[in-house]
């Protein structure tokens, strides 16, 4: 049995399944640009402290921590260590941690960089994180983040740009989706009508796992968090109303509620200015379940779901007004949206939206018949090279059947055979290996011929 192996949640990529990766990235990348945004990068590691506290506390539990170099022990006190405790001995042995997220680092980025930055500032990022995660389906350890997000601004104009910009990516991908829609506000206003609000953690954690366990499930995670079970009927009663019904009954349950009459304001304002262009392959959908679980948001979220593919989310975000106050920058308001790119890539797997695309290769191969001939067509090589086609000489004078195995397993659809014969009339054999057909032409015409 072999010993090569990965972590479990990790993944190779062969060149076949890069090339289709790259295809989603660049068309995520060119809507990105198109819309104004520009690239930054953030190095893999962040500071446990900037890190923790950010993501609630399950968030907080699938941060990957590093190691302290040496001996990453020897600061530890003996009583730590006797007690056996991870949460207490972390502190100790850990300063640095792998990136949850790309939001955190972008607003640590944002302060530290604040007077080489113009406001608003509007930047997309496209890097892997990591969350010590279970794998599953659509679930990995390792997984790329493409995010596109705008601080400086709390114009209700940026919301309505990312549900357009969701609407773009996804419409060029040809992946008809449903954007989810809602607003913390409008949860906050809910905690209060429902006087949980010392709960409100609790109802925002539970509500974050409606897809995963249902109804029946928030139930008993909001029971077992001390919300009485009246409270929950109430939000029900509101959650199960026609869509058409949802907004009137929260007004009245807000009548008391400035933040929840807030909330209400910017979520109908938000879709009213969508509706001014409309949306392509898009739908715009109101869901008061959706809380996306994460502390630092608090106005619009989004979350996407593809229409065709049971799927979880393959894109989420939403409005955050001051993350960047806990690093000493108040009062720099953003709003964010991500790409999930590994399920959204299992979602045009599984609508077959990614077969005809190929790993890069070779179009034209030829081959090598000796050190001799060899020399005199690596010219030629590179000639089709500077030219713009992708041109490869075989690196070895092996049996002809191997070199021609080579470009049938790799797809190539041109060999070239110049031999003795050859080389002394000036001539080259060209094989098409698609159609099977085999024709002698001068030296002289094989760009036009390759190009033709």
């Amino acid at each position: 049995m072999s010993k090569a192996s990965l972590p479990k949640g990790m993944r190779d990529f062969m060149p076949g399944r890069l090339a289709r990766r790259n295809y989603i990235i660049d068309t995520i990348k060119k809507h990105f640009e198109r819309y104004g945004f520009a690239p930054i990068e953030t190095p893999a590691m962040e500071k446990l402290s900037t890190l923790t506290g950010k993501y609630g506390n399950e968030g907080d539990r699938l941060i990957f921590k590093v190691l302290n170099s040496g001996d990453y022990l020897r600061k530890a006190p003996q009583d730590v260590l006797d007690e056996k405790d991870s949460r207490k001995l972390t502190p100790y042995i850990a300063e640095k941690a792998l990136r949850y997220d790309l939001t955190v680092p972008l607003a640590r980025f944002t302060v530290q960089h604040r007077n080489d930055l113009v406001f608003p500032f509007k930047r997309y990022q496209i890097q892997p994180v990591w969350r010590a995660d279970r794998p599953q389906k659509g679930r990995f350890r390792e997984f790329y983040q493409c995010d596109a997000d705008i601080l400086g601004s709390r114009s209700l104009w940026q919301d309505v740009e990312l549900v357009h910009l969701y609407d773009d990516v996804f419409s060029a991908l040809n992946i008809p989706v449903d954007i989810r829609i809602n607003n913390r506000k409008i949860l906050t206003g809910l905690v209060e009508a429902l006087q949980i609000r010392d709960k409100e953690q609790i109802f925002l954690t539970a509500l974050d796992k409606w897809d995963k366990i249902g109804d029946q499930g928030v139930r008993a995670e909001m029971e077992k968090g001390g919300i009485p079970a009246t409270a929950f009927e109430k939000f029900l009663q509101v959650a199960s109303a026609d869509s058409g019904k949802q907004l009137q009954i929260l007004k009245d349950l807000f009548a008391s509620s400035e933040t929840g009459q807030k909330g209400l304001e910017e979520l109908k304002t938000v879709m009213e200015r969508v509706e001014i262009e409309g949306l392509q392959k898009s739908a715009l959908v109101f869901d008061l379940t959706l809380a996306r679980g994460l502390d630092y948001y608090t106005g619009s979220i989004f979350e996407v779901r593809a229409r065709d593919v049971q799927m979880g989310s393959i894109g989420g975000g939403g409005r955050y007004d001051d993350l960047t106050g806990i690093f000493g920058l108040p009062g720099v308001s953003g709003i964010g949206i991500s790409f999930g790119l590994d399920r959204i890539e299992l979602v045009m797997d599984e609508l077959g939206l990614l077969d005809d695309i190929q790993a890069a290769k070779p179009e034209v191969l030829f081959l090598n018949f000796g050190e001799a001939e060899a020399s005199f067509v690596w010219p030629f090589v590179q000639q089709l090279r500077k030219r713009g086609i992708a041109a490869e000489l075989y690196p070895d004078a092996v049996k002809l059947r191997k070199q021609m195995q080579y470009a049938d397993r790799r797809g190539i659809r041109y060999v070239i055979m110049i031999g003795d014969r050859e080389m002394e009339n000036r001539q080259f054999v060209l094989k098409n290996m698609t159609e099977g057909t085999q024709e002698t032409w001068p030296l002289d015409q094989l760009y036009a011929k390759i190009k033709a």
